[in-house]
Order: C-alpha cells, then sequence, then structure tokens
C-alpha cells in the first residue's frame, strides 16, 4: 500500500535535490500534493496538421515533415536559430532563441520529425518558437499520439530538469503505483450516484493521464464539485453550530429602542433598513448566538442599524460595543452616536488606544460597574483589562479588517459569548457571500436614504487636467472641500511617496497658499501628525485633502463634494468603488474624477468604463471578482476554509450552488457525520487535517 504522506524526494525519477527544488518552488511536500497538482491544460496529440491548414485561430499544433539544416540569424539580443519545416503541403519557419547546441544536435535532415509547438503569425506568417521535437517512429504511434498533460513550472525548474513533460513523467510513476485502495473514497455513495460521479480513484489517473477529452471532462467536473462540496461542508458545519449555540434572549423592545426610533430618529428609515432590523431582531431573541453580516452600500445607513441593535441590548439589561479598524472611524461614530443619544441622556464612552491615563481608568471603571452601557472603540476593546459588566452585543465595522483571532478574544468577554454583528461598506459578491462568508447569515441595505444624489463619474485623461482643475476651483468657491487621491501600491515603496509628494507639490502650485488650505495624510506618517491633519479636513479647516487610500475607509465629511483619482489605472474596482463613497454624503450633487495617462490597457479601460457606467456597488463587486479571479480567498476572512486548485467560484457558480445544497442536506442529517454512509467523508477531513499539520511541519 501507498503511503500518500511519503516525502516527494523517495519518489522515483526526484531524489533530494529536485525534492528540495519541488518543495520551494512548488511547496510540494508530499506524493500527496504531487498528485493534486493538476495540469492546467492537454495537449491533443492525437492529430497532426498539414502546414497549408494552419490558420491564426489554432494554437498549439502538430506537424510532421522534415526540417532543413537551421542557420543562426541576428546580432545580439534579436540573434536567433531559424530551420525551414517542411511537409507536403508547404513550410513554416522554426525558432530558437537559445539552446542552439543541442538543437543541432537533435535535427537530422532525412530524418522525419512531429513537432509540435504555439503557432504565432509575423506579417502574416506563421512560425512556431521553441517546438518540441520528437523523431518519428511509425511503430510507435500509438502512443505518442494522444493527450498529454501540460502543467505549470518555473524557469528554475526548467533549468534543473524538471519541465512539464518532466512532472508528468514523475506524476505517472506515482499514479502507476497507485491501487484503488491508496485512494479510498471520500464521497457517500449517494452523492456520487445523484451526480454520477466517477470514484476518486478513477478521477485521479483521468486527470493526470486520460485517454479520452471525455475522461479528462469527467475528472474535471468530479474533483471541482469535490472541491466545493467539502469546502461548504467545513462552512455550513460552522453556521450550523452558530444557530445551535446558546446565546442571551433579548426578548424586549423596550424603552430606549421605542423612544429613540419615535422620538429621536433623525432621518426616516429605508424598507431595506426596516428589513434588516427585523432579522437582527429575529437572532437576539431566538435563544442561539447572533453571527449576522450586515453588507450596505457606503451611506446606506448601517451605523442607525446597529445603533438601533444596541439600543435592543440595552432594552434587555446588557452593555454593547462597536469596534472599528482605525482611530478616525472610531472618533466618527464615537461622535455620531453620541450627539443622536445625548438628549436621551445616554453615557456613551470611546477607547483607543489614544485614551490614557486617568481618561482610560475612568472608562474602564465605567465598563466594568456597567454605569456606561455602550462603548466605542478600536483594537482597543479587545485589551484583557477591558472587562464589561454584561456585554450583550458586539458591533464590528469593516470586520474584514480584524483577523478572526482578534473577533475571538470579544467572545471571552462574557460567560455567554455576546451576540455579533459585523458590517461592511465592501459588498460582497453572491459567490463570495455563499464561499468565505458563508458561515455568516446575510442581511443586505440595498437602498440609500432620500434625498441623496447620485454621484457623477467622469473619466478624464491626462491632458485635460488643467478642466479638472477648473472644476475643483468652481466647487471650492461654492464653499465645498476636495479629495485627491495618489496611488500607493506598497507602504515602503519610496518610488510612491515621492510621486505621492511631487503631486502634494503640484496641487500647491494650481491652489497656492494662502487664498487655499491644503493638507496630506499618508500610511508613513507619524499618528499623531495623521490624526492632526485629517481632523483639519473634518472640521472644515482645510479645503483640499491630498492622501494615499487610508481615507479609503471611514472617513465621514459631507462637505466634500470631489473626490479626483489619480492614475485610476492603479487602482482595482472595489478600492476605486470605497474611494468614490467618500463624497456624495451630503445632499449636494458630488463628482468623482477618474485621472488616467493618455494610453490604457484593455483591463484599466474596463475598470474605468465600469465605473463610469454604474454606482451600484453589487455589480461592480462582481465585475470586479469576474476581472480578478477568485484570488486567494483564504486572505479574504484569515481563514483556511478555501483550498481551490481546479474549481473556480465565478466560472463555476451552478456547481457551488449544487455542492453547497448537498452540503446542506448531508448536514441537516448528520451535521457529527456519525452514519455509516458518511464514515468516508469523516476520515478524508481527519486526513486533510494531518495532511496540512504534516506539510507545515515537515
Amino acid at each position: 500500500m501507498v503511503d500518500l504522506l511519503t516525502p516527494i524526494e523517495y519518489l522515483k525519477g526526484v531524489g533530494p535535490q529536485r525534492g528540495e527544488l519541488l518543495r520551494n518552488e512548488l511547496g510540494m511536500h508530499t506524493f500527496s500534493d504531487l498528485l493534486e497538482y493538476y495540469p492546467f491544460r492537454y495537449e491533443d496529440r492525437s492529430k497532426v496538421v498539414a502546414v497549408r491548414e494552419l490558420t491564426p485561430q489554432m494554437e498549439y499544433v502538430q506537424l510532421k515533415g522534415y526540417i532543413r539544416e537551421p542557420q543562426l540569424v541576428g546580432e545580439g539580443k534579436a540573434r536567433r536559430l531559424v530551420a525551414q519545416f517542411r511537409d507536403e503541403t508547404g513550410s513554416i519557419e522554426l525558432l530558437w532563441f537559445q539552446g542552439a547546441n543541442w538543437v543541432r544536435k537533435v535535427i537530422k535532415s532525412d530524418a522525419e520529425f512531429l513537432v509540435y509547438g504555439k503557432v504565432a503569425y509575423f506579417n502574416g506568417i506563421p512560425n512556431i518558437s521553441h517546438p518540441e521535437l520528437e523523431e518519428f517512429a511509425p511503430e510507435a504511434l500509438q502512443d505518442k499520439l494522444k493527450l498529454q498533460p501540460v502543467y505549470s513550472t518555473s524557469e528554475k525548474l526548467k533549468a534543473k530538469g524538471l519541465s512539464s513533460k518532466s512532472i508528468a513523467k514523475i506524476t505517472k510513476n506515482l499514479v502507476d503505483m497507485l491501487e484503488a485502495r491508496d485512494l479510498p473514497e471520500n464521497l457517500p455513495v449517494w452523492v456520487r450516484d445523484k451526480y454520477k460521479l466517477p470514484l476518486r480513484y478513477e478521477t485521479l489517473k483521468y486527470i493526470h493521464h486520460p485517454v479520452s477529452e471525455q475522461q479528462a471532462q469527467q475528472a474535471k467536473r468530479r474533483l471541482k464539485f469535490e472541491e466545493l462540496f467539502i469546502a461548504q461542508l467545513r462552512i455550513c458545519r460552522l453556521k450550523i453550530r452558530h444557530h445551535k449555540s446558546r446565546g442571551w434572549v433579548f426578548d424586549r423592545v423596550g424603552d430606549w429602542f421605542n423612544g429613540f426610533y419615535k422620538e429621536h430618529l433623525p432621518f426616516e428609515l429605508t424598507n431595506a433598513q426596516k428589513r434588516v432590523i427585523r432579522e437582527v431582531r429575529t437572532d437576539l431573541r431566538s435563544g442561539h448566538q447572533m453571527n449576522r453580516l450586515v453588507q450596505g452600500d457606503v451611506g446606506s445607513g448601517k451605523t442607525m442599524v446597529a445603533l438601533l441593535s444596541m439600543l435592543m441590548a440595552l432594552d434587555n439589561g446588557f452593555q454593547a460595543c462597536l469596534m472599528a479598524p482605525t482611530e478616525i472611524l472610531a472618533q466618527q461614530h464615537y461622535a455620531s452616536i453620541r450627539q443622536m443619544l445625548e438628549p436621551m441622556g445616554l453615557p456613551v464612552a470611546i477607547l483607543t488606544g489614544t485614551v490614557k491615563g486617568a481618561a482610560r481608568k475612568q472608562v474602564l471603571r465605567s465598563l466594568a460597574d456597567g454605569s456606561v452601557p455602550i462603548v466605542i472603540g478600536t483594537h482597543a476593546l479587545l485589551e484583557d483589562t477591558v472587562v464589561f459588566q454584561n456585554l450583550g452585543l458586539a458591533v464590528i465595522d469593516e470586520q474584514h479588517r480584524f483577523g478572526v483571532a482578534q473577533r475571538a478574544q470579544m467572545w471571552k468577554k462574557n460567560r455567554i459569548p455576546p451576540h455579533v454583528l459585523v458590517m461592511t461598506a465592501t459588498p460582497i459578491p453572491r459567490t463570495l457571500a455563499m464561499t468565505v462568508y458563508g458561515d455568516l447569515d446575510v442581511s443586505v441595505i440595498d437602498e440609500l436614504p432620500p434625498g441623496r444624489k447620485p454621484i457623477q463619474t467622469l473619466h478624464r485623461s491626462e491632458m485635460y487636467r488643467a478642466s479638472v482643475m477648473d472644476h475643483v476651483r468652481r466647487e471650492i468657491a461654492k464653499g465645498r472641500q476636495i479629495y485627491i487621491v495618489y496611488p500607493l501600491i506598497d507602504e515602503s515603496e519610496k518610488m510612491d511617496y515621492e510621486s505621492l509628494y511631487e503631486g502634494y507639490e503640484q496641487v500647491k502650485t494650481w491652489f497656492p497658499e494662502p487664498d487655499y488650505r491644503i493638507c496630506i495624510v499618508h500610511g508613513k506618517q507619524d499618528a499623531t501628525e495623521r490624526e492632526q491633519n485629517m481632523d483639519r479636513f473634518v472640521r472644515g479647516l482645510a479645503q483640499i485633502l491630498v492622501a494615499t487610500t487610508v481615507i479609503e475607509v471611514g472617513v465621514n465629511v459631507p462637505n466634500a463634494s470631489v473626490m479626483v483619482i489619480e492614475s485610476t489605472e492603479r487602482f482595482g474596482l472595489s478600492q476605486l468603488h470605497q474611494l468614490r463613497g467618500r463624497v456624495g454624503r451630503g445632499a449636494e450633487q458630488s463628482y468623482c474624477i477618474l485621472l488616467t495617462g493618455n494610453k490604457l490597457s484593455n483591463e484599466s479601460r474596463e475598470r474605468v468604463q465600469t465605473m463610469v457606467a454604474t454606482t451600484d456597488g453589487f455589480v461592480i463587486a462582481e465585475k470586479d471578482l469576474q476581472m480578478r479571479g477568485p484570488g486567494d480567498l483564504e486572505g479574504t476572512r484569515q481563514s483556511g476554509a478555501m483550498n481551490l486548485k481546479m474549481a473556480d467560484i465565478v466560472n463555476d457558480y451552478p456547481i457551488l450552488e449544487v455542492a453547497r445544497d448537498t452540503a446542506m442536506e448531508l448536514l441537516e442529517q448528520d451535521i457529527e457525520l456519525e452514519k455509516p454512509e458518511n464514515a468516508c467523508l469523516k476520515a478524508f477531513l481527519s486526513y486533510q487535517h494531518h495532511k496540512n499539520h504534516w506539510s507545515k511541519i515537515s
């Protein structure tokens, strides 16, 4: 029996040196890792094309014919080896930019060759660079002409002889060693039968060495379903456990909620806000811990939903807290919530890193004795010194800024964990809502409060900078404020900071002092200086704020009416949408001006056109995910729930839906996987846990 946790170097064809390379370059530690390193496409060696049949629509082709002796042509970097390939129908150029000596040794002018490679066209004439060459032998035809797997590799691996073909060879060595018992089934029989999926052993053979396109497709379908099903099983299990975990019962809606709602509500709630509050209310009286995500576009009124939820906690004799990722955002929440609750005589405290000395001790005493029912803060709320008398609800704003371990600290603030309401202004595409956020119940605020004017988004290239600055000048003359944002790819990137300060100096030439007041904010500033500059802008003491994306989240200046985004092509769609949300927060018409270079890539142009076409954050989030691909989803919530090698949650959404429904169906009957028919699944999850742990320490 083959142990799939055997270190990779013990496989025939690998050895210590190659094993080390595979570990470092591909994270491949064990036989199992190699088996799960799937080919990304297949070369169809069953077809031989004639030269005259070549068309620009063809990509990889196989030809059979003769090669004339190659010649070196060109000078310097343009120097290359060129050979003419010909068959009975015509000829084509073969090119090599390196490896000339090897090519000359291989080519024999009187021998017939199979040539395989990617066709390119130069001035309408086809050529193939660095083709694969194989001397044609009729007796071995059946072995050579078939689907061959192609694996991703790297230049370093190729240099050490680990090309795609070499990886295919060592993978075949492993697959040939395996028997069905080495790859026990991980899907229950009823699941396999329901979706007509091949056995796991067959699947892994088919994916690496299919004998037909149909076999390859069968294997892909099974692997995609399996990955998504296992991921959904983990996520849905968490969700069901949340629903079953004990929580404080908030069965009263009393004087604090009703008094505020009837007497002090600053504006009429939208239907979407009312719907979400009803969903929160149902959770709070269920007897189970609430874990609800409220997502809504910038300005949709999430903070009001949070405040009304906190008042429900107070009506039931509990305290509530709101945790924000930055000092600026915490201060803004504190100012607005304190102002709204002041007429009711409800005390609100703030606790951040800058609250020190006697003031800090007073806040800590007030939380411990219950005299302060609501506290707004940053990560400071998680410290062990912060003890609540009776915390019943924790609201976490812009929750993606907090890690899982940090949030878990909040659960320890009461003997039964408090209810949790997490909020985000980054709209989450349906695919992410079902995957990385699948353990949370999701509420959506999909309306903006009445009276808000849609932000006008304009695209201007560098040549129209003067007219953009004239527009900014006119807005300032009306008493409005302006953001000018510069890209910052890396907090430590010196060039980016140089261009930021060059931009700052340029802005000062367009808007000279003392007629205009400008301040600058970025991540490398001393925290005190940054807060002071931000505060100047918030209080209207500066008309223009030059900044990096540190202002992407949580700056509320209703008087700001223009957002100028410099070098827009360097930003992602979601980031652009977040930045645009900093304006349009008052009753006046607001503008977002996307400044770009004169030449744009197709992808950049598509992003800009999307921003101009819509202000709907959900449309933008879907488009962003579509353009970028799922990427590293694990980083989105610092969670190991998603580990997809074959499936793509964007393109395989229909499979994802089926996988989720199947996982829920199974877990509703057997959440602990105790039934005999689910034993294979339980064993596989245990094996996966062991395998991942082993890989980290090996």
